[in-house]
């Protein structure tokens, strides 16, 4: 995703990272390879923000944090959701790529202090997805998707997509991850299919406006 959409304005660079803290734990919290992918959602939040007119720094902060969860083991993750007493479904429970979302959200404001509900709402939601998803949600699971550091079939279409069309691009994002969750044989979420029915309604729902 190099150039366009991960472009990050000088000022608004400027403004972001004058307070390190959430950056510098991230980076002493995770593994190398995760953290660069951090920074990377981070940036292409921040571009998608810009784009479509959510807010910059909430975006950035959300993007750095995402995978807070993954600070922890599959094992503690599951004590954590108990010890919280967090209402999660037996599916999310039992799938750790899910399972770091909810409980890494939850962490966040118990052990950062963090209380804002938007970033916190776009972090439980970045690896599922949800029907009613609101722009800075949609913005940072996309990103997720496509920060410059992923590489997969496919990538390239949703980055274009992400250029001009944020529901289009979200939309090709979750269709390709229902597609790789079934071919490896895991568990699928259904807030994810309900995330492609809900934006396919949507998007029905619009060429009919247009007529």
């Amino acid at each position: 995703m190099k150039g366009e959409l991960i472009y990050l304005p000088a000022e608004v660079r400027c403004d972001l990272l004058m307070d390190n803290y959430y950056r510098e734990l991230m980076q002493e919290k995770l593994p190398a390879g995760l953290y660069r992918h951090s920074l990377g959602v981070a940036e292409a939040a921040v571009s998608l923000a810009g784009r479509f007119g959510a807010d910059q720094k909430k975006a950035y902060l959300a993007g750095i944090v995402h995978d807070f969860g993954k600070c922890y083991s599959k094992s503690e993750l599951r004590s954590k959701a108990e010890e919280l007493d967090l209402q999660l479904d037996r599916i999310t429970l039992l799938e750790p790529r899910l399972l770091h979302a909810p409980v890494g959200a939850a962490l966040l404001q118990l052990e950062l202090g963090i209380e804002d509900g938007d970033i916190l709402r776009a972090v439980a939601l970045h690896t599922t997805g949800h029907s009613d998803m609101n722009l800075l949600d949609k913005i940072i699971y996309l990103a997720d998707c496509i920060e410059d550091g992923r590489r997969y079939p496919g990538v390239d279409r949703i980055r274009d997509l992400a250029r001009r069309d944020l529901d289009g691009a979200v939309l090709a994002a979750v269709e390709r991850t229902i597609y790789a969750v079934l071919r490896r044989g895991m568990l699928l979420h259904p807030q994810s299919v309900s995330l492609r029915n809900s934006l396919l309604e949507k998007q029905a729902g619009d060429q009919s406006a247009r007529l």
